[in-house]
């Protein structure tokens, strides 16, 4: 017979919405395949993790606001920086400290990628960069993806840049292990 937490942790998985990388591990894994494309939005928030931009823009007086994007030529969809014309982090805040968070991205040609983590006090405490996303080398196939991984004994946050203004970057999931 199973117990209700596995039986809670098979129907979260279904949904897409919450899945352990292996029983009893505590990983935890967060997609977005299931949420409205184009709708721009101040913040979004998924198992009590909360996505929103870094700070405010400052080349405007508009609300910064984060967006879900297709992964063009798959069916995933990934969260990014909506304010097309500045380049701002979007920022990861985990409801409880984790020791390990794994972003699978895709980008623009012409990207790079940055994952910084912090502590609750804003210090960084672990960097992953790639000075250049891949890119797809025929049209009809998708963006390639890639992961960046950061650890340390308190993440608190991170956040993910790289593009240039007019440019991307995009998560489309995100794994992590509680402290």
């Amino acid at each position: 017979m199973m117990s209700f937490r596995t039986i809670s942790l098979v129907v979260l998985s279904a949904l897409g919405a919450l899945a352990p990388a292996a029983p009893g591990d505590g990983r935890v894994t967060i997609t977005f395949d299931k949420v409205e494309t184009g709708k721009p939005m101040p913040s979004y928030t998924e198992q009590g993790v909360v996505f929103a931009l870094a700070h405010q823009p400052s080349k405007s007086k508009a609300v910064g606001r984060v967006m879900f994007f297709p992964h063009l030529k798959t069916s995933r969809k990934g969260i990014l920086n909506a304010m097309a014309n500045e380049s701002i982090a979007v920022e990861v805040r985990f409801p409880k400290p984790v020791s390990s968070v794994t972003l699978v991205l895709w980008g623009s040609i012409g990207s790079a990628a940055i994952v910084e983590a912090y502590d609750k006090d804003g210090k960084i405490v672990d960097k992953a960069s790639r000075d250049k996303v891949p890119e797809r080398t025929a049209p009809e196939q998708p963006i390639p993806s890639f992961e960046l991984t950061v650890k340390a004994a308190a993440i608190a946050y991170v956040r993910f840049s790289g593009s240039p203004p007019g440019g991307y970057i995009v998560c489309d999931e995100v794994r992590f292990s509680p402290s």
